[in-house]
């Protein structure tokens, strides 16, 4: 599988993800709705999937930096970053991205957004502290192929959709232990529910990983490939890994 192959094999992996959330949520959703009686529950469900899919498209990227506490980098203060992302961003042929960074001595940097338009490329103080710029460039090369090859938009919405689903079930779990009933039918539907948050709290970190795996290996190894090529320096991020 060539570059163009897999970043159309990404969109199209994406757009199947979205789909299956919302397929799941509203079957979910429409069983309640039946076991109750209530249509107005299946309406929730249906709008619970297109608000969280919608959130997942637009949202993602300012989740995940905000769960990694990372601040904006000043030009100033990171101006090697700035330096090298805006040469290789014009060598790929796309918009400079918005440049993150974290605040910790571990060296890692990933790539973060829904299109080449409103990506983020984020990167430790730790990493930056360590690289020589060659280096540097090596990361940021196959930071920059994975934005042009939309592999961070799949994973993006894959981490967010398993995260809420996985939150979702929690409430459901918690609900159901801790909420008494008073009949039998009352005491069915939190059998229900209980039932249904254990699959979903299973089951959703671990969609993740499998979506995780399914093309990890493959996009790396493009993404290293694509690197060396904006570089024309491969043994830059070779030593940098």
């Amino acid at each position: 599988m060539n570059l163009y192959e897999q970043r159309s094999s990404n969109i199209r992996r994406t757009w199947a993800l979205v789909l299956g959330f919302l397929v799941v949520v509203i079957a979910v959703g429409y069983v309640i709705s039946w076991y109750y009686g209530n249509s107005f529950i299946l309406y929730i469900a249906v709008f619970i999937a297109l608000a969280t899919n919608f959130y997942a498209y637009w949202q993602s990227d300012k989740l995940v930096l905000s769960m990694n506490h990372a601040r904006l980098a000043s030009r100033e203060e990171f101006f090697d970053l700035y330096t090298v992302t805006e040469n290789l961003a014009i060598t790929a042929g796309l918009s400079k991205p918005k440049l993150y960074i974290i605040d910790d001595p571990a060296p890692n940097a990933f790539a973060t957004g829904r299109d080449e338009n409103h990506a983020v490329v984020c990167a430790t103080t730790g990493l930056l502290a360590m690289l020589s710029r060659p280096e540097l460039e090596g990361v940021i090369a196959h930071e920059l192929s994975h934005i042009k090859n939309r592999d961070i938009l799949l994973m993006t919405v894959a981490v967010v959709l398993a995260g809420f689903v996985a939150i979702v079930a929690d409430i459901f779990l918690r609900t159901s232990l801790h909420g008494g009933s008073r009949s039998d039918s009352d005491g069915k539907a939190n059998t229900l529910f209980i039932i249904l948050a254990v699959v979903g709290i299973i089951l959703a970190p671990i969609a993740a990983k499998l979506i995780q795996f399914a093309v990890s290996r493959r996009r790396e190894f493009l993404a290293d490939a694509s690197g060396a090529l904006l570089t024309r320096y491969p043994e830059g991020l070779a030593s940098a890994l």
